[in-house]
């Protein structure tokens, strides 16, 4: 019952406010448009901070699920299959292509078409970050045996799953350069073997990139975890599951008491405001609507310890800190920021309306620049000032 609370006045808001206001930037939109540019900055710290802290969660969520329902995978032979699943795409392709290969094909390159930037850019990001596989060291039974063994095999068959499809890949078909683009081993795997290789290509990706997302998460929990077991960070950061749900919620819960409160005041203060799609109901029922999750939330807030509350300030404080240092630093010219005319205005004037901007798909979310351009034209100087 607490859930349909919070869950159904949330996502009815988020339905209205994202098609009155469809940019990326979202609930900092919104709060920028009824309170200003500091409070949409506040809201876009705490959620970006609180965001960056729930990714430490779901590593131990996904493998806890993946123990339980599948307890098989507690075996090493079983663990086994998924690798094999993943690899052997890429060896059926060099042996699929063998007989078409031109050695003379890997010889030929056009040094003056050649991004170096890019090249080894690509090359150091796809060969490098062994040194994460470190800071679950203190997880591992028996280390000085397991990690030398486990970082030599991993070597050897991430180099050849480079290596071979690309020599099969660039040995037996004549494709151009400029087509070795992000997923292109799939159409290769097409081209050399069909519909069946190219399926099992993209499966093995898809395998593979959960894969180094849920080392990439785990990586960085446990990086954290050991910085504070130094006493490099403060103790939240080797805080448990259930201290770290409670840090996040305490700043969730104040980030959507922000948007109850901006979803009124637009409703108060622009009731003309175009809404592609509105809450049926009036401003005081959009109030009662909002009354019992907010109740909720903050009844989470007073039951939260002394020290999610001091965690919590101190986020908060640096969040006031960071703002008038950021309008410094853009003022001052010390950075490149986007223009301000091409921002969400603050909607203080009741009498100013801004249409809405459709995206029908995602391509045209680049046309929005432009379309808010052509807004600004139309409105008064002053609305267009930082606030």
């Amino acid at each position: 019952m607490e859930k349909k609370e919070n869950s159904i006045p949330e996502a009815l808001i988020t339905a209205e406010l994202s098609t009155t206001f469809p940019q990326n930037g979202g609930y900092v939109t919104w709060i920028s448009s009824a309170f200003g540019p500091f409070w949409g900055f506040q809201q876009g710290f705490w959620k970006w901070f609180s965001g960056v802290m729930d990714n430490a969660l779901y590593p131990v969520l996904f493998l806890d699920y993946l123990k339980h329902s599948f307890p098989i995978f507690n075996h090493l032979a079983a663990r086994q299959f998924p690798l094999m699943l993943s690899l052997l795409p890429f060896l059926v392709m060099g042996i699929i292509s063998i007989p078409r290969l031109k050695p003379r094909q890997w010889l030929v390159v056009d040094f003056e078409k050649v991004d170096w930037r890019g090249y080894f850019n690509s090359m150091f990001w796809n060969m490098n970050y062994w040194h994460k596989a470190s800071t679950l060291a203190g997880e591992v039974e028996n280390p000085s045996k397991t990690f030398p063994k486990a970082l030599r095999g991993a070597v050897i068959l991430v180099v050849l799953s480079y290596l071979i499809p690309l020599l099969a890949g660039t040995g037996s078909l004549r494709s151009s350069h400029s087509e070795w683009i992000d997923g292109y081993f799939a159409e290769v795997g097409m081209l050399i073997g069909g519909f069946w290789l190219k399926w099992w290509v993209q499966a093995a990706a898809a395998m593979s990139n959960l894969g180094l997302f849920e080392a990439e998460m785990s990586g960085d929990a446990f990086q954290l975890l050991g910085m504070s077991e130094m006493g490099m960070l403060p103790v939240i950061f080797g805080s448990s599951f259930q201290e770290i749900l409670e840090f996040l919620n305490f700043l969730y819960s104040i980030g959507m008491l922000l948007e109850f409160a901006a979803f009124i005041k637009l409703r108060i203060k622009n009731p003309d405001l175009h809404r592609p799609y509105g809450v049926p109901l009036q401003t005081f029922g959009a109030t009662m609507l909002c009354l019992p999750p907010a109740l909720l939330l903050v009844l989470v807030m007073c039951l939260a310890s002394a020290k999610t509350f001091i965690m919590s300030g101190i986020v908060i404080i640096v969040g006031i800190l960071m703002y008038p240092v950021l309008v410094h630093a853009k003022n001052r010219k010390w950075t490149h920021f986007a223009d301000t005319e091409h921002r969400v205005l603050p909607l203080d004037n009741p009498d100013v309306a801004i249409p809405s901007l459709e995206v029908s798909d995602e391509a045209s979310a680049c046309l929005l620049p432009v379309l808010n351009q052509e807004v600004s034209q139309t409105l008064p100087d002053e609305a267009l000032k930082l606030e």
